[in-house]
């Protein structure tokens, strides 16, 4: 404990980085508070009771889809309709679709390869796709409020205006586009100035905001039942940090590839000979090389069998994709989070081009050839830690439909024993701790984490 404060003194007397985490928390604050500003077509003081009794009527379970996904990505301002009720997650999808389609255009090939002003024109192009996809997705969230959440036939008293009128989708489209603009503007002067990745930080703080809440409603369930309640806290409580130290271990393994560099040196009298430098390095693979991002394509797709209900509602099978916590909806789920797990790992980590790099610059495998054979052992390797990655990850993402209704009572707090919240949680905090150690060690204080911690994991 007393290295652990200490540790906190060394942070705050680096003038830079104590400056840098003050700037950070303060663009928090600033997101938070925007979070919380409705817009002005909707009536606030009716909001809050009228969603209440949509919850209580079984709403919630519909909402835990996607939808609530991005509510709890925004913090709860997708459900406040807030001028930032789209958060950061246009931009988002703008990166991801950018990212994809650099796969297939030899344009934005060429950009990933150009060096700064490579990157400085794909960051341009995703700012301009992330308008581009909050005015689809604007309209989208205003229908959804007006029609699903708060039709306007039931609840008149939640609106100013008619939502069936132009004063009341136009103003409200442009309000939503700008609060989504600033929240991208406010991740990347995090990302600039303050520490951390701007972006994911925002992700993990609107995630973060919920917690406190569902805990709470989560105690006063299990206090209700008396003695037995108190001791399924503690449990909960127990499970969550075992649940959040396997997060952490599946984010930070990696296999190591050994490799060894040949340089060419000048002996006496002209003649040449290879000599193996002494210093053997890695190449590491991380087990989970697709991060969250099978999880968020599996969880967009699954939209699709929940409105195959809508063809025939007597179906009580496809009537239990529309419920998160259902054997339906999670077998699926882990299904196509398996499947794209491996396609996202193909796409994203080119071997062929770590090969031709590695050959290129002397670097080769021990026992393997260079070129082809080294492209191909990669390629094995990464195939066979894919699938235990990818089966570590689709437990996850349905371990809230196995603790919901077992261990935790609550389904808001079960969402917070896996699945993308916990994985975002996880991972944002390690990349910020690692900068953190970064400032600290090149000023020759210890990190914030022991050595043998902050070490990845082999597998």
């Amino acid at each position: 404990m007393k290295e652990f404060i200490q540790t906190l003194k060394n942070i705050w007397s680096l003038k830079e980085l104590r400056e840098k985490i003050l700037f950070t928390l303060g663009l928090i604050l600033v997101y938070r508070f925007a979070s919380y500003i409705s817009l002005p077509a909707i009536n606030m003081a009716e909001v809050g009771s009228l969603l209440e009794n949509y919850q209580k009527q079984g709403g919630n379970k519909q909402g835990a889809g996607l939808l609530g996904l991005l509510s709890s990505f925004t913090g709860g301002a997708f459900s406040r309709a807030s001028v930032m009720a789209l958060g950061i997650m246009p931009y988002i999808s703008a990166s991801i679709i950018v990212q994809l389609m650099g796969m297939a255009i030899p344009y934005l090939q060429k950009l990933q390869k150009d060096g700064e002003s490579g990157r400085n024109t794909l960051n341009q192009i995703t700012r301009w796709l992330t308008i581009a996809v909050c005015l689809v997705q604007a309209p989208s969230y205003l229908t959804s409020i007006t029609q699903m959440f708060l039709p306007y036939e039931q609840f008149h008293s939640a609106y100013f205006i008619d939502p069936n009128s132009i004063m009341f989708w136009l103003p409200s489209i442009v309000i939503l586009v700008a609060g989504s603009v600033f929240a991208m503007w406010l991740g990347e002067k995090i990302t600039d100035k303050g520490i951390g990745n701007g972006i994911s930080i925002l992700i993990m703080v609107g995630i973060l905001a919920d917690l406190p809440t569902s805990f709470i409603q989560e105690i006063a369930t299990q206090t209700g039942k008396g003695g037995l309640g108190t001791i399924m806290i503690l449990i909960e409580v127990l499970f969550w940090m075992v649940v959040v130290l396997l997060a952490i271990m599946l984010s930070v393994a990696v296999r190591k590839i050994p490799i060894q560099y040949v340089s060419r040196a000048q002996a006496r009298g002209g003649a040449s000979k290879n000599l193996m430098e002494g210093a053997r390095q890695w190449i590491p693979l991380k087990v989970n090389a697709a991060g969250v991002m099978p999880i968020i394509f599996a969880q967009a797709l699954m939209f699709v069998p929940g409105l195959l209900t809508k063809v025939d509602d007597s179906n009580t099978f496809l009537a239990g994709f529309k419920n998160v916590f259902s054997w339906q909806y999670n077998v699926l789920f882990a299904l196509l989070i398996v499947i794209f797990s491996f396609f996202y790992t193909a796409i994203t980590i080119p071997v062929n081009q770590m090969a031709d790099d590695l050959k290129r610059n002397g670097g080769l495998i021990p026992k393997v050839r260079p070129g082809k054979e080294t492209a191909d052992f990669l390629d094995d390797i990464l195939s066979k830690i894919t699938l235990p990655g990818s089966i570590f990850l689709a437990i996850f993402a349905v371990l809230p439909a196995l603790v919901y209704g077992s261990i935790v009572q609550t389904d808001r707090f079960a969402l917070f024993f896996g699945g993308t919240s916990l994985l975002i949680m996880v991972g944002v905090i390690l990349d910020t701790i690692q900068q953190i150690n970064t400032y600290l060690l090149n000023h020759h204080y210890d990190g914030l984490m022991q050595s043998k911690l902050s070490r990845t994991s082999n597998v």
